[in-house]
Parts: C-alpha cells; sequence; structure tokens
C-alpha cells in the first residue's frame, strides 16, 4: 500500500478522546458554564462593597480615572477569584501590531522571609505593567535600544480566565503604548475610535430631538470561516507549517463543485471539536451562536451574537485562539488563513456592525414611528457617505498578503468597495434626492405618518452575498475582512470615517434649520443631498461579475487589486487629517502603522519564496527525477519526454526564484513590497505551476506531500 495510503487509513480512525460533553439538564442553573471564568458585573457586584461597586460602576460610565484605592479594591477581588479559580499567574493581556495577541506571565505569589509564600495584587500592579516594547512592531515610533513600553488596564473588557491541564492563567485585558503615550496596539485607537463616534452621534442625535441618551455604541458579530484538517497532513506540508497556506497543490477531482459540503451534516469528529470549543468560549463570555459547514470541504463557520466592539474585538481575538487550541485535542488543525487551498473556497470573517444608544435604541433599524424613521435615514445617509469618501483607506484597512489571494475571487467581494442596500431602500433614498416620495407598498414597509416621506421596508432586499458592504435590516455587513485578521483596526476606520460623516451632515442639518427649515425638512434636504453625491458607491447586483468593474471605472470607484495598492492609503493627507481631528491616532502614530504594514507584507511574502524555493528544490524536484528515472529504466519514451520536459520547467522556475529571493534590490518600504509583489510572486506562481503538472503524473508513493484529495476529504 503507498505511503499516503497508509497514512488516510491512520488519520481515518478516530475516537472520542474521552473529554466528552456528557449529557447534562441545561435547565439546571448549576449546569449553565456561560461566563463562569469572566471576571463579570455578577462578580464584581457580588464581591465588591456596594459603595465600591457602584463607585466603580460610575466611574466607568463617566471615562474618569480610576482612584488608586479604588483600584486596590478590585484588584484584592479580582485576585481571590482567580486563586479560586486555580490561577497562579496573572497577565497583561494585550494586542501589540503583531495581529495576534500577547502576555508576560507574573506570579501572584511572593515569599514571605519564613520560609512560605503569600498571595499579593495591587491596585498598581492591575493598572498598569510594563513588558518589553523594543520587540514589538513600532513603525520607528521606538528605536529597538529604548525598551520602555506600558500596558494599562481596560476596565470596559472583563478580565477571564484561560485554563490549562496543569493550572490556570488570569488575563486583564489591556492597551499597549510606548513610554511617549503613543499607541503601539490596535485597542487604544479602537477606543479612541469608539469614543469620536459617539460623540458626533450624540450631538446628532441631540438635533434630531433625542435627549435621553448619554452615549453611542457600535457593535460587531464577526462570523469566523476556518478550516480543520487532519495533523498528520498539516505537519508533513512545510507550507502550511511555516506560512498558513500550500504554497504547492494540484487542483483535486472533486471540490466543492456540487454544493455538497455547504450546510450539510456537521462530521462527528469535527462537530465533537465543535462543541468543546463551544463549551470554553461560553465559560469565557464569548456569545457563541452559529455553526455550519462552509462551501469547501473541510471548511466551516462560527459565529457569535453582537456585542459591543471593543469587547466583540477581544472575544474575537479569543475565539481564534481557543479555537487552534481545541482542535489539537482532535488530531485536527485550525487553519485560518484567507487562502489556505488555491482554488478551492477561501475564509473571510463577516463583520456585522452597527450602532445604538444607552437606551436601546438601534440606530440603524427602521422603527414605527416618523422620529425613528428620520433618525434612521441621517444615520444610514451617513454610513453611505462615509464608505463613498473613505473607500481607499476601508480597503487599505483590511489588506493583507492572504487578502491578495481571496478579494475578487468567487468566494469574496472585490477589491472594489461597494454597498448593496436593496433595491426598495435604494428606490427610497433615489426619492428623497429627487425630492419625490415613494409610492407605498402595503404590507412590506413601515408608514412614516406624513405625505413628504416615503415608507420605509422592513428588509430592503435580499442578502446580497457579493458585496464588500451590503445592509442587511438593522445593520451593515463588511464582509471582506481576512478570516485571520483582527477585526479591531477595521472597525476603528469605519468608526473614524463613520463620526466624520455623522459630524459633517449634523452641521448641514443645523445649518438648514437656522435658515428656517423644520427639522423634518432640514434631515430630507441634507439626506437627499448627501446621497445625490455618494449614489455612485452603492451597487445592487453580481460584484463578482466582469461587468461591474467596468461599470465601477465608469463610476470612478477605486480598484487596489493588490496590499501595495492599498496601504499609501493609511497615511494620504485625507486620512492623516481625518484621524488627527477625531483625536483616533496622530501623524505619527498612523505612519507608524503604515511602516509596520508595508514590512510585515515584505517579510511575509520573503518566507513563503524561500519556504517554496526550498521544498521545490529539496522535495519536489528529487521526487520527480527518481520518477523520471524509473520511466527511462521502464524505456517508455512519451511519457520519459513528458516527464523530462516539465522536469526542466521546474528546474528554470526554481532558479528564477532563487533569483528573485538572493537579488533583492536596495530599496525599503514601498518599494521593496512592489519588488516583493510584482517579481517574486510572480516567480513563485510559476515554481509552484511546474510543480502542480507534475504532482498530476509523478508517481503517488513518490511524491513527497499530502494531496488536497487527502486534506480536504479526511473527517
Amino acid at each position: 500500500m503507498p505511503r499516503t495510503r497508509i497514512h488516510n487509513v491512520s488519520a481515518a480512525q478516530w475516537s472520542a478522546n474521552g473529554d466528552a460533553l456528557g449529557t447534562r439538564d441545561l435547565t439546571e442553573a448549576s449546569n449553565q458554564q456561560f461566563g463562569e471564568n469572566v471576571f463579570s458585573l455578577r462578580e464584581q457586584r457580588k464581591r465588591l462593597p456596594k459603595h465600591v461597586y457602584a463607585q466603580l460602576r460610575a466611574t466607568l460610565a463617566r471615562g474618569d480615572e480610576l482612584d488608586t484605592s479604588l483600584a486596590d479594591m478590585v484588584a484584592q477581588a479580582m485576585k481571590e477569584w482567580a486563586l479560586e479559580k486555580g490561577a497562579t499567574h496573572y497577565t497583561h493581556w494585550f494586542q501589540p501590531l503583531t495581529g495576534l495577541t500577547a502576555e508576560k506571565h507574573d506570579s501572584f505569589y511572593n515569599p514571605s522571609g519564613d520560609g512560605t509564600a503569600i498571595a499579593d495584587f495591587s491596585g498598581k500592579e492591575l493598572i498598569q505593567g510594563e513588558p518589553d516594547a523594543s520587540s514589538f512592531p513600532t513603525g520607528g515610533i521606538r528605536a529597538t535600544f529604548e525598551a520602555r513600553g506600558y500596558t494599562a488596564w481596560d476596565p470596559t473588557s472583563p478580565a477571564f480566565i484561560l485554563e490549562n491541564p496543569n493550572g490556570a492563567l488570569l488575563c486583564i485585558p489591556t492597551a499597549f503604548a510606548s513610554w511617549t503615550g503613543e499607541a503601539l496596539d490596535h485597542k487604544i485607537p479602537l477606543l479612541r475610535s469608539m469614543d469620536a463616534l459617539s460623540s458626533a452621534a450624540i450631538k446628532a442625535l441631540r438635533l434630531l430631538g433625542q435627549e435621553e441618551a448619554g452615549r453611542v455604541f457600535t457593535t460587531v458579530g464577526p462570523e469566523q470561516e476556518y478550516f480543520l484538517i487532519d495533523e498528520q497532513y498539516y505537519f508533513e506540508r512545510p507550507d502550511l507549517v511555516t506560512t498558513g497556506r500550500t504554497l504547492f497543490g494540484a487542483k483535486p477531482p472533486k471540490g466543492h463543485e456540487l454544493d455538497d459540503h455547504y450546510f450539510g451534516s456537521i462530521p462527528e469528529r469535527i462537530l465533537a471539536c465543535m462543541l468543546e470549543t463551544e463549551r470554553e468560549l461560553s465559560k469565557l463570555g464569548v456569545p457563541v451562536k452559529t455553526r455550519h459547514n462552509e462551501v469547501a470541504p473541510n471548511q466551516y463557520e462560527l459565529a457569535p451574537m453582537f456585542e459591543g466592539t471593543n469587547v466583540g474585538c477581544d472575544h474575537q481575538m479569543l475565539t481564534m485562539q481557543i479555537m487552534q487550541n481545541v482542535a489539537r485535542n482532535y488530531g485536527l488543525i485550525c487553519l485560518l488563513h484567507e487562502k489556505p487551498f488555491a482554488g478551492v473556497n477561501g475564509s473571510g470573517k463577516h463583520n456585522n456592525w452597527s450602532m445604538g444608544t444607552d437606551t436601546g435604541e438601534n440606530l440603524l433599524e427602521p422603527g414605527d414611528t416618523p422620529h425613528e424613521n428620520l433618525s434612521f435615514l441621517f444615520f444610514a445617509a451617513a454610513v453611505i457617505e462615509a464608505v463613498d469618501v473613505y473607500q481607499e483607506l476601508l480597503r487599505a484597512s483590511i489588506a493583507s498578503p492572504g487578502q491578495d489571494f481571496r478579494l475578487g475571487a468567487n468566494e469574496a467581494p472585490p477589491a472594489i468597495i461597494s454597498i448593496f442596500l436593496g433595491s426598495e431602500l435604494e428606490e427610497i433614498f433615489g426619492a428623497i434626492a429627487a425630492g419625490k416620495a415613494g409610492a407605498s407598498r402595503p404590507g412590506s414597509f413601515l408608514g412614516l405618518g406624513t405625505p413628504v416621506l416615503p415608507p420605509l421596508p422592513l428588509h430592503s432586499g435580499d442578502r446580497n452575498r457579493t458585496s464588500p458592504f451590503a445592509f442587511t435590516g438593522n445593520k451593515f455587513e463588511f464582509r471582506a475582512l481576512g478570516s485571520s485578521m483582527s477585526p479591531a483596526w477595521p472597525n476603528t476606520v469605519l468608526n473614524t470615517i463613520a463620526a466624520e460623516a455623522i459630524d459633517r451632515l449634523a452641521g448641514e442639518v443645523d445649518a438648514q434649520i437656522k435658515s428656517g427649515a423644520t427639522l423634518e425638512k432640514a434631515i430630507l434636504k441634507v439626506v437627499g443631498d448627501s446621497y445625490s453625491a455618494h449614489s455612485r458607491i452603492v451597487f445592487n447586483g453580481d460584484n463578482y461579475s466582469e461587468s461591474w468593474h467596468k461599470e465601477a471605472e465608469k463610476r470612478g470607484l477605486a480598484n487596489l487589486r493588490s496590499t501595495p495598492d492599498a496601504l499609501p492609503w493609511l497615511v494620504e493627507k485625507s486620512t492623516v487629517d481625518l484621524f488627527k481631528k477625531h483625536k483616533v491616532l496622530s501623524k505619527r502614530e498612523l505612519e507608524s502603522r503604515y511602516e509596520v504594514c508595508v514590512e510585515q507584507y515584505s517579510t511575509k511574502v520573503n518566507i513563503e519564496a524561500e519556504t517554496a524555493a526550498s521544498m521545490a528544490r529539496t522535495l519536489l524536484l528529487p521526487a520527480a527525477l527518481r520518477h523520471l528515472t524509473e520511466l527511462k529504466e521502464a524505456g517508455i519514451d512519451s511519457l520519459i519526454t513528458e516527464t523530462h520536459d516539465l522536469v526542466a520547467e521546474l528546474i528554470a522556475a526554481i532558479g528564477v526564484l532563487e533569483h528573485a529571493n538572493a537579488e533583492h534590490p536596495d530599496v525599503e518600504g514601498l518599494e521593496h513590497a512592489i519588488y516583493m509583489h510584482e517579481t517574486v510572486l510572480p516567480a513563485m506562481d510559476e515554481v509552484r505551476a511546474a510543480s502542480d503538472k507534475l504532482e498530476r503524473i509523478v508517481a503517488d508513493d513518490l511524491w513527497p506531500l499530502p494531496k488536497y484529495a487527502e486534506m480536504l476529504f479526511i473527517k
């Protein structure tokens, strides 16, 4: 039996690992696990004196600085709770510009002097930590020899316990800044952007006559797509181990063309893995709601309920970590790369985004009254304007090497940013822009109670899965995020551009009212003018079609196809002015992020290129040569010629790639990224093309890598 077939048999022999959930009566309160490893409001209320708890909540609501004595009492309660959970150490859990999370563990215990140890944790230790900042990406904000950096407690995101078979760890979500106070992470700008949007939206609500709301929150619900493959195959693929994607691999005879995987019955081992993942996430307070098979073989999706953006982004980073950790318990590897298998459906992260008040009103949901619908029209128009004006920046916020293989393929939106509204809502905005009331359609609309306003639809149309930014009833779904990325930066951009548009439209409404217009007419005038100026961004058709690319070009929409095309928009003057105005990021902080993104792009592509060259020369070429030797011994001339020509093609392509890897031009920054994109990546493609042809003809027992047909169909 060929080696690969033996592995297939081995991989297919799975049995439960003994950690089964069992059957429990979930109506019993004692069996509920949600949030049991979170220092939640319930735990705080239970463990803190009433006056301390009230003071803490009031301090957070006002955004005031935390009093030291108050921090000491919170730290004491948090420590006692963590010790009861088995935690011996704590860490400030933060999100540097690596795109991952980071942690430095410190013990609660200190020697007491009598040969024993005592657990201690102060408010100072809770509020601030000091990890080494020099070894994290800073984009030039810090010199390598300048090591000091600070983590600062984010009390709006609850502390949690991470369990390990040998213990537990208290994780305290924190921000990460340089000693000069400049942001070195994703949390600080996200929190600033949420403040900016809240400030702009509250001013607008006051104009609209809404006096009750004290704060506006953005919410997210990121749908996470991912692959699960048998770990045996993963560790036999140096490309997967090193880069997260297969740099080689011929298209299998069967993919997802039969549409038989999507929403299909979940295989037993996969479901067992999902159940444990959901159990662990539930204990961490992550509101996981949905699971299902995705389009491609061995591709799946996990989706949470909506949460506040800050906590939702923290939970998303936790979700990816837990998914990867739990998969190993089942002999599986969780792949989060945007395109781990060429020619097979890739993975994204659909970012469902909305705005709501602290009084419970969703600002993107048509309501039952004229006032509510006026509010909806105003805020929806602001989002449309924001996406149009800052389409290039929004595209840059989701740029990465993995995205360049996915965006524009038939499972992801194109690199052209556009908005799907649905035909009915588009008709309504068009009517407002033209100064005409829309026709009533009984049964499908909410009436506005006034002849100058058209009725609004409860649902504005089908959900367009090809649109990068789609309105889906009471939210916008930003569908273009990559599966491996933190949603914090795209949401920071989205919050900031929305704040700017809301601010501008509110100023226009105020000016109209001061000129004598009624509130109703002022809003209609401003909404209509804004939509007229920005309706080019609205497209309800097939974003995959070639005709849309031509139409988008006519409309003047940007088509930033690659990461090097998109990243310069992070430091465009309009971006710098926007982020400075709303106090989200300074010019220096933006430039540092740009430098980090450009450097990471070149570095990641270089790692892929060197891995590809090494694999091709030391694994694939020797296999092809052995096969050629066997053919020569058999004397089959036609097959000898075919194989010889492909081997020659592979050797030539390897030479070109190795030269491209060795002869980088003496350039830095964007110029280097462009070289990687325009010279190195095409050279990699040529090596892959020759290798994949050889995979189809080289003897199966000689080919050194697990094939797509094995990795994608062994459950």
